[in-house]
């Protein structure tokens, strides 16, 4: 108390300032630490995917086939490139583009919207992209999209696909992939309806998580109009194929 006594006016006032200044930094300090924190809690990362590298056994030729996609962003939002290219004979017979961007609407779940690009088989084909990507129920990855083409065009692919844990290291993949069209496409050979369907079954050998060659095999199998015009072009509309690859990702 005689110590407070001594203290001038002017030594008070400088004590006050000190203090409150004292506590506005500690405040902003205090905010920009947790802005720090966030960001470090949900940082930039990339992913890219090979989802199969394989080639067929088929009986004219032996065709390969890629199937990959990566993203980078953060949690919520991403921005994804998928690619699908099959060759055969040294000819490119079927290249597709897919560049999307992705927002979480829930857990395990995301919308995508972007555009897509057919650049093989000719004509080309190009179309908006609406789609839904997730984990459903039971552990099955599931990516189904809409394609939204000129001249009312519009097509509806829905894809499936399950691992089956033998060990850590040994993995059965059964998928499936459905497409249907809204309109007739005679140029490409493509029906209205539902238009084909394939499905395989992958068995593969993690020798590291990022790395796992595989064999399998693949059936696929043309419908309706897509199948009468299979057979105008003395093609089959079904066939069975044994496959050999590898999975990898980084």
């Amino acid at each position: 108390m005689k110590l407070l006594n001594r203290l001038s006016p002017k030594s008070l006032m400088f004590k006050r300032n000190f203090s409150v200044s004292t506590l506005i930094v500690s405040l902003l300090l205090g905010s920009a630490n947790h802005v720090v924190a966030g960001a470090k809690d949900d940082p930039l990362l990339t992913k890219v995917l090979i989802d199969q590298l394989e080639v067929h056994d088929a009986d004219d030729s032996n065709p390969w086939v890629l199937d990959g996609q990566g993203w980078v962003g953060k949690d919520l939002q991403k921005l994804w490139l998928k690619a699908e290219v099959e060759r055969s004979d040294g000819d490119t017979e079927e290249a597709e583009l897919q560049a999307l961007y992705s927002q979480a609407i829930a857990p395990f779940w995301d919308v995508q919207v972007g555009l897509r690009q057919d650049f093989q088989p000719t004509p080309n084909r190009s179309w908006a992209v609406i789609g839904l990507q997730g984990l459903a129920p039971y552990f099955f990855e599931i990516d189904t999209a809409l394609f939204i083409g000129e001249s009312g065009r519009t097509a509806l692919r829905l894809e499936a696909e399950y691992e089956l844990l033998f060990t850590q290291r040994l993995i059965l993949t059964p998928e499936i992939e459905v497409n249907l069209y809204g309109q007739n496409d005679a140029d490409l050979g493509i029906g209205s309806g539902l238009s084909d369907v394939e499905a395989g079954l992958r068995l593969r050998y993690e020798i590291r998580r990022e790395f796992a060659p595989y064999i399998g095999v693949n059936w696929s199998k043309s419908f309706g109009n897509t199948a009468d015009f299979a057979r105008d072009e003395g093609e089959d509309t079904d066939d069975l194929q044994w496959v050999i690859g590898v999975r990898a990702w980084f």
